[in-house]
C-alpha cells in the first residue's frame, strides 16, 4: 500500500475541526480575555467574533490549498511549494519536537490534573496516568483513521454536550447578567485597543487547531468538494460554540467572577447548580483535553510522513500500514516522544518559548497562496477562496501580530523561540547532506 485511504467526508472533517480545537481552550480562556478587555463584555464578545472571523479567513484561505493540492502533509505541502524545502522543514521539524508532541504532553497534563480533583493520586501515580494518556492518545490513532474518527466522534459529541448544558442553563439560572454595569468601555483610547489586540491573542490561541485539519487532505473522499465545506462548517460551528459558551458564563457569575476565575466552567456550573456540578463537569473538560490531544496527534503525524517521503525526516516514517492503512510508524514514534515530555516536564519549558512560532508559520501558509498562485497559475483551484488576495493577507497579518506582539512583550522569550526555530534551517542541510538526497521521495 503506497497512498493512505480516503475515508473522510465533510462531515468527518467538520467534527475532527471540532473535536481538534476544543481542548481547554473555551473552559479557560473566557476569564483572560475578558480580564485583558478592561472588564468589558461587549469588547470581549467583539474580540471573540475578530478572533473567529480571522480563523475562518485562515480556513478559506487554506481550504483553496487542500482542495488544489489534497494529500496528506497539508500546511508542510503548502509551504513547500511556496517557499521552499527549507521553510518547510523548519515547520515540520518544530511540530515534531515541540508544537505537536507538546501540545499533547500539555493536554495530558492538564486533564490528569482535572482529574486528580476527582480521584486522588500520588504525584508518582499523576505522572505515570499523564504519561499513559500521551502515548495512548496517540497509539490509538494507529488503527484506522475511521476508528479514530469514530472515537472522535463520541468525545466531541460528549465535549459538545457539557458546553449545551451550560449554554442552556447558566443563562436561565443565572444572576450576572444583572451584574453587567456597562457593555461598552466608556471611552476608547490606545490603551484600550492595545488591551483588546492582547485578549486576541489569547482568543486566537483558543482557535489554534483547525489548521491541523489540513494534515488530512490525503485521506479526505473527493477532497475538492469536501475538504473546504467540512472545514469551513467546522469553523463556523467553532465561532458559534464560543460566543454561546463565553455570554453563558457571565450568565453565571458575572463580568467580575469570570474575570476572577481560574477555571470559568467549573465555577460557573458550581455556582449555578451546586458544587457537585462544579465537580461533575470535570469528566467532559477530561475528555474534551484527551480527544484534542488524540486529535493532534492523528493529524501530526501526516506531516512526519509528508516529511519522510520528501527524503528529509526518517525513513520508517514514509511507511503505511498494510492492515489499517496508516501512518503506523510515525504516529508511534510522536506518541513515544510526548510521552517523554509528559514524563521529562520540559514541555512546559519548550511551549512558553517556541508555541508562538507556530503562528510564524501559519501566517505564511497564508501568505503560500498567493505564491502558488504566481507560481502555478495553470493548476487546477476547485474551490477559490472568496475575497482573495484580502483574505490571505489578512489571515496571514493576524499570524505575523501574533509573533510581533510576543516578542515585544517578552523579547527574551520571542528571541529564543524564533532562534530555535531558525536552527531547523542549518538541520535541514545537514540532513540532506547525510541522506545524500535533494529531496526525491522516499521509498
Amino acid at each position: 500500500m503506497s497512498e493512505l485511504k480516503r475515508v473522510l467526508d465533510a462531515r468527518g472533517i467538520a467534527i475532527l475541526t471540532v473535536g481538534s480545537v476544543i481542548g481547554s481552550g473555551i473552559f479557560l480562556v473566557p476569564s483572560g480575555v475578558l480580564r485583558d478587555s478592561g472588564g468589558s463584555v461587549g469588547l470581549a464578545t467583539l474580540v471573540w467574533v475578530v478572533g473567529g472571523l480571522l480563523s475562518f479567513l485562515g480556513a478559506l484561505t487554506y481550504a483553496e490549498m487542500g482542495a488544489m493540492n489534497p494529500q496528506a502533509g497539508g500546511l508542510y505541502l503548502y509551504l513547500r511549494d511556496g517557499f521552499g524545502r527549507a521553510v518547510a522543514f523548519g515547520y515540520g521539524w518544530t511540530l515534531f519536537l515541540v508544537i505537536g508532541a507538546g501540545t499533547v504532553a500539555t493536554l495530558a497534563v492538564a486533564s490528569t490534573n482535572y482529574l486528580a480533583a476527582l480521584v486522588p493520586m500520588s504525584p508518582v501515580v499523576q505522572k505515570a496516568v499523564a504519561v499513559g494518556l500521551a502515548f495512548g492518545a496517540g497509539i490509538i490513532n494507529v488503527f484506522g483513521t475511521d476508528r479514530s474518527t469514530g472515537i472522535l466522534k463520541w468525545g466531541t459529541m460528549l465535549k459538545l454536550a457539557a458546553i449545551a448544558l451550560l449554554v442552556l442553563v447558566l443563562p436561565i439560572l443565572g444572576t450576572g447578567f444583572r451584574q453587567v454595569e456597562r457593555v461598552w468601555p466608556t471611552m476608547v483610547t490606545g490603551g484600550t485597543l492595545s488591551a483588546a489586540g492582547l485578549a486576541l491573542v489569547s482568543v486566537l490561541w483558543a482557535y489554534e487547531g483547525w489548521q491541523y485539519l489540513t494534515f488530512m487532505a490525503g485521506e479526505t473522499i473527493d477532497p475538492q468538494r469536501n475538504f473546504p465545506k467540512g472545514l469551513a462548517f467546522g469553523v463556523i460551528a467553532l465561532i458559534v460554540i464560543y460566543l454561546l459558551a463565553a455570554t453563558a458564563y457571565i450568565a453565571g457569575l458575572g463580568p467580575a467572577g469570570v474575570a476572577a476565575s481560574t477555571r470559568v466552567a467549573a465555577d460557573a456550573a458550581s455556582t449555578v447548580l451546586g458544587p457537585i456540578w462544579g465537580k461533575l463537569i470535570a469528566i467532559p473538560i477530561i475528555v474534551s483535553m484527551i480527544t484534542a490531544a488524540q486529535a493532534n496527534s492523528l493529524a501530526s503525524a501526516r506531516v512526519y510522513f509528508a516529511m519522510a517521503r520528501d527524503g528529509v525526516f526518517f525513513r520508517p516514517m514514509a511507511r503505511i500500514h498494510p492492515k489499517y492503512g496508516t501512518p503506523a510508524f510515525a504516529i508511534v514514534v510522536a506518541a513515544v516522544w510526548a510521552a517523554v515530555l509528559a514524563a521529562s516536564g520540559t514541555f512546559e519549558v519548550l511551549l512558553k518559548y517556541v508555541i508562538f512560532v507556530g503562528w510564524l508559520f501559519y501566517g505564511l501558509g497564508g501568505l503560500a497562496l498567493i505564491a502558488l498562485r504566481r507560481k502555478q497559475p495553470d493548476t487546477p483551484r476547485p474551490f477559490k477562496v472568496p475575497g482573495y488576495p484580502v483574505t490571505p493577507v489578512l489571515f496571514a497579518l493576524s499570524g505575523f501580530a501574533i509573533v510581533v506582539n510576543t516578542v515585544y512583550l517578552d523579547p527574551q522569550r520571542g528571541l529564543i523561540g524564533l532562534g530555535a526555530a531558525a536552527l531547523a534551517v542549518p538541520v535541514y542541510y545537514v540532513w540532506r547532506a547525510i541522506a545524500g538526497t535533494g529531496g526525491g521521495a522516499a521509498p
